[in-house]
């Protein structure tokens, strides 16, 4: 008997049921209304469902959301493009117990008696986690390295086309990335080729390694723009098998440069040890032995018993640094060299002559029959004018001499008193010599003791105010009182010529200085407060304009006193406004613009000219006491003295004459317009107890002068 057509189907299910089961995925039959129509055990086992169970539900129920979509698409592809098979595509499973798992899912239509079923094929790619896991590090590890590298790398594989490449490559050679992904490689050796220095070796080489795969190479490759590559090639290995080559380039750049320069180095070293040679006896910019040699001559010329006479001139230029802040130090350089040239001249048989540093010079004579000769030969000589950038200027020097005795003496001994004496030529007068004798050690053991009482004058009281009127002759009466600082110790007045210059030194002029203005300004209150046209006149050395806020405690003082700042009067010699530090400048400037006025003490006696005078922040001009005492007679033709007044007064500044003596002075100056005059002729500076006495001495002599 034949089978039915239901047996021949029952058996047909059959036999498809044990080839799904056969096979390792899951394979499930999904009719299109998405029902499973058929499942293996694969199936089962893969999502924790009964095979039972699975046939008829969704098969969503398999697939994470957000991937239930992926057999639509599967199925609308392949009813699209039968011929056209999709690659498999991730998805996410779910489990029955609802954790997921990452899978692939492909497909095929089958006929199911005339209708189409979809086969989904579902396969598990857990197992690849760990190997994708390990490959990624192993690739970012690889990519960082290449990336971290300071070489470029180029990897081409056998067939000449590149197979990677770093980031450092394309940025040394400067080729865009998008070249890299053209059809030919043309453009890229173009451009390469463009940039080094010779294109022909470079090509050369290539070809040397392309011929023979095997082979390692290095050269250098120099580029038109001056930098320089170290280029290496090796054959890249799989296993035994070549699969291409990898280049590297370095730049070596600042290696190159750097052992260019270490051999310029090597060439130049013979000059600069000639020169070294030079600066290590000689002064480089006079040209005259330096320190080391001028010592090394003297320790041999004192162990020499043969010398009966060792003589050390030590000369120091005065008023140096003048030179340097109003002129500038080439000029002070240009002088330097032409007083080396001059204290050579004068000493043609010294042993040496030397420069210490900055404007310090030493001669070393030995047995020289008259050393104080040739001591006034070198101020006579050194004090001659010498032009410099047009402008007339005349050195001047002190000078002290120091010789060894009967007595051993050391080196450092004897330089010590050549030192002390010329400080005493200073302390003299200045450009003139001096002899070391024992008493100055003495003075300089008094200057020390000095300098130490001068720390506690002002807490002791012994700092005291003189004032010295200033008359104005227009007016007939006297208009300004100088106050002058006052030392009284142990009895004994200190002269301020000698007092002051240790204060500037050791720094305590500021505090005499604040001491001397405030004292002032209380006891000249009631007479200034008499008249507003009255003012009172004070010292200021260029230390205290140092201090950031001297401008604001003088106005502190004048308000306390109850005075105004306009009847305030500062006195600062020229050589305040040559300074380098330019606050000085600022604070006089600002003081200026409360009312305070500023006069140019010592006037004529530095080195500026009267040109200068209209850029100087002043009120007020001094004219100092020399070309005073110049008046004698009152006959005397001293145009100087007019041209002071008159360009003074052009400039809008008032003049005051100091150091009048006599009423012949008194009249000369009087007559050429002189604003203000002072000195003993008026009033000698009396204390502030006695200040009646002082303007009525001076009204007396106002008096004389009307009655001549």
């Amino acid at each position: 008997m034949g089978r039915s057509r239901r047996q021949d189907k029952d058996l047909g299910a059959s036999k498809f049921g044990v080839l799904l089961d056969a096979s390792p995925d899951a394979l499930m039959a999904v009719n299109a209304d998405g029902t499973i129509k058929m499942a293996n055990a694969a199936a089962s086992k893969l999502f924790g469902y009964t095979r039972a169970e699975l046939i008829g539900s969704d098969h969503w129920l398999l697939l994470s959301e957000g991937f239930r979509s992926e057999t639509r698409l599967l199925q609308e592809h392949l009813q699209a493009q039968p011929d056209k098979p999709l690659p498999p595509r991730e998805v996410y499973g779910l489990h029955r117990d609802g954790t997921e798992f990452s899978a692939e899912v492909a497909g095929s239509l089958l006929d199911d008696g005339g209708s189409q079923v979809l086969l989904v094929s579902v396969r598990s790619t857990e197992h690849r986690k760990g190997a994708d896991a390990d490959l990624l590090e192993a690739m970012s590890l690889l990519t960082a390295t290449l990336e971290s590298t300071a070489d470029g790398i180029l990897v081409i594989s056998s067939d000449g086309s590149v197979a990677g490449f770093n980031d450092q490559f394309l940025k040394m050679w400067g080729i865009p990335p998008e070249l890299l992904d053209g059809d030919t490689e043309v453009p890229i050796m173009r451009l390469i080729i463009s940039q080094v220095a010779n294109p022909e070796a470079f090509m050369a080489r290539i070809a040397e390694v392309v011929a023979n795969p095997a082979a390692e190479s290095h050269d250098v490759l120099d580029f038109k723009d001056g930098r320089t590559f170290e280029r290496y090639s090796r054959p890249q290995r799989v296993g035994e098998r070549i699969a291409g080559r990898v280049w590297s380039f370095r730049d070596v750049t600042p290696r190159r440069q750097a052992q260019a320069l270490a051999e310029q180095a090597v060439t130049d070293l013979a000059a600069q040890a000639e020169q070294l040679r030079a600066l290590a006896f000689q002064d480089p910019l006079t040209g005259l032995a330096n320190r080391a040699v001028f010592k090394d001559a003297l320790v041999a010329a004192l162990r020499e018993p043969r010398f009966k006479t060792v003589d050390v001139l030590l000369v120091d230029l005065d008023d140096f640094k003048e030179v340097n802040d109003i002129m500038g130090h080439q000029a002070g350089d240009d002088m330097l060299v032409e007083v080396a040239r001059r204290l050579t001249g004068c000493v043609p048989t010294a042993d040496v002559v030397a420069r210490l540093g900055g404007d310090e010079f030493v001669v070393l004579l030995t047995a020289c029959p008259d050393v104080e000769t040739i001591a006034a030969c070198i101020v006579r000589c050194l004090h001659v004018p010498v032009w410099i950038d047009g402008t007339m200027l005349r050195p001047s020097l002190s000078l002290g001499l120091a010789s060894m005795g009967n007595a051993a003496i050391g080196a450092s001994e004897l330089l010590r008193q050549a030192d002390i004496a010329m400080y005493a030529a200073k302390t003299a007068g200045k450009n003139r010599y001096c002899r070391f004798h024992p008493d100055m050690m003495t003075e300089l053991v008094q200057r020390t003791d000095m300098e130490a009482g001068l720390q506690l004058a002002i807490p002791l009281g012994e700092i005291s105010v003189d004032y010295q009127p200033l008359v104005s002759p227009r007016m007939g009466q006297v208009v300004q009182f100088e106050a002058l600082a006052r030392w009284d110790r142990d009895g004994e007045r200190i002269q301020p010529s000698v007092f002051i210059p240790i204060a500037e030194r050791s720094g305590l002029i500021s505090e005499i200085g604040a001491a001397v203005m405030t004292l002032g300004l209380a006891q000249l209150a009631p007479w200034l407060n008499e008249d507003p046209s009255r003012s009172l006149a004070v010292n200021v050395s260029g230390v205290q304009l140092q201090e950031p806020d001297f401008a604001g405690n003088v106005l502190r003082f004048a308000e306390a006193s109850g005075v105004g700042a306009y009847q305030l009067v500062l006195e600062v010699t020229e050589s305040v406004f040559f300074d380098a530090d330019h606050s000085l400048i600022k604070q006089l400037a600002s003081l200026r613009e409360a009312g305070v006025r500023v006069a140019l003490d010592d006037f004529g006696t530095g080195y500026s000219s009267l040109g200068r005078l209209q850029e100087l922040p002043v009120d007020t001009v001094k004219i100092d006491k020399t070309f005073v005492s110049m008046v004698r007679t009152g006959t005397e033709r001293l145009p100087i003295l007019s041209s002071m007044i008159n360009m003074a007064h052009s400039l809008g500044l008032t003049v005051t004459a100091e150091g009048i003596e006599t009423a012949v002075q008194a009249d000369f100056l009087t007559a050429r317009d002189c604003d203000f005059l002072q000195g003993y002729f008026f009033s000698h500076p009396e204390p502030g107890a006695r200040l009646k006495r002082a303007l009525k001495r001076a009204d007396s002599a106002i008096q004389a002068l009307k009655d001549r």
